[in-house]
């Protein structure tokens, strides 16, 4: 009921797709993360049928996904995750830890490498706060694979909200790439003290949560994975399936779903498999980049679901190759 009003469409065709059939073709696209695999399953869909399933299931389901995607606010649930990431490890009054991970796409552009990220593809990168249960709490993917983790950070709307002490007493887990702020504890780059080491190795032991979150986020969705060459859609339609997969990793989490099978993340095996996911060599990337700056404004009012309400143009860089969001703000 909550997609098929919006997707059901009046037609004289004899064999129009009913929105079940359009909401399990995007489904299924979202777990196998191919066109072929799903016509290859025996649901007789074509290709552009499948495509134009998941082009108008994508959008409906983006409308929930602030639902089930949110940070704790009651005094029951800060209490509840201080507990149990304080249960890890022994670090008090953790509300969240935050990482950023890449998520493959097709390169959208040969001459821009806005887009090639430190794993040196193509990539969205993907910002996740993730609690101690493995929910994703918070997502942002609007920013091109080069854009360091830092800068998404400070221009996320959760990380407005933690330097303005909206979190009160609690904060973030980041590893080293982020800055170390009140709200945002980062390990001790040189420990010179067994204090300062077994605070590392606290530290360390909390923050695998997420990787291990990341693991079983993408084995679920292999849509996301390397291994099955990333998503071939445009960029701004892959941030939609992102946060849609993130959105339905935390269902599966809230319903008790057996873990998938962890995925090989070799990536020289990887690289045999997805030659459109190739490096560029930047030497021999131009200077000049004919492209119009896109203004990005305070977002500390809006999340980062606004974002894909509708799906807009993605924009390119600027000349001075600061980076800019895929979707901005309207």
């Amino acid at each position: 009921m909550l997609v098929s009003p919006h997707i059901w469409r009046a037609t004289r065709c004899n064999f129009a797709l009913s929105p079940e059939v359009q909401l399990l073709a995007a489904l299924r696209f979202y777990a196998v993360g191919s066109f072929l695999e799903v016509m290859g399953d025996g649901t007789g869909l074509s290709k552009a049928s499948v495509s134009r399933s998941l082009a108008a299931v994508t959008p409906i389901l983006l409308r929930h996904a602030q639902a089930h995607i949110q940070m704790p606010t009651t005094r029951e649930e800060i209490c509840q995750v201080h507990q149990g990431f304080h249960g890890m490890a022994g670090i008090p009054r953790v509300i969240g830890v935050v990482d950023g991970t890449l998520i493959p796409i097709l390169n959208p552009s040969l001459v821009d490498p806005c887009w090639i990220g430190r794993k040196h593809f193509s990539a969205i990168n993907t910002q996740v706060v993730v609690d101690h249960e493995g929910l994703i709490t918070d997502i942002v993917a609007r920013w091109p694979g080069g854009t360091h983790d830092s800068y998404v950070f400070v221009n996320s709307a959760v990380g407005q909200k933690a330097a303005r002490e909206e979190f009160g007493w609690s904060f973030l887990l980041g590893d080293s790439g982020y800055p170390l702020r009140s709200y945002l504890v980062t390990p001790v780059t040189n420990p010179a003290t067994p204090a300062e080491e077994r605070f590392n190795e606290a530290h360390t032991d909390t923050r695998t949560h997420i990787e291990r979150m990341f693991g079983r986020w993408k084995s679920r969705f292999r849509c996301i994975h390397r291994s099955w060459g990333g998503l071939r859609l445009t960029p701004a339609k892959s941030c939609g399936v992102i946060v849609v997969t993130a959105m339905l990793h935390n269902m599966a989490v809230r319903a008790g779903a057996d873990e998938p099978p962890p995925l090989d993340e070799d990536e020289d095996s990887m690289k045999m498999t997805m030659p459109h996911l190739r490096t560029l060599d930047l030497r021999t990337m131009p200077e000049q980049h004919s492209t119009k700056p896109v203004s990005t404004e305070d977002r500390s009012s809006s999340t980062c679901f606004s974002d894909f309400t509708s799906l807009s143009p993605v924009t390119k860089q600027s000349a001075e190759h600061k980076p800019t969001p895929l979707i901005p703000k309207h």
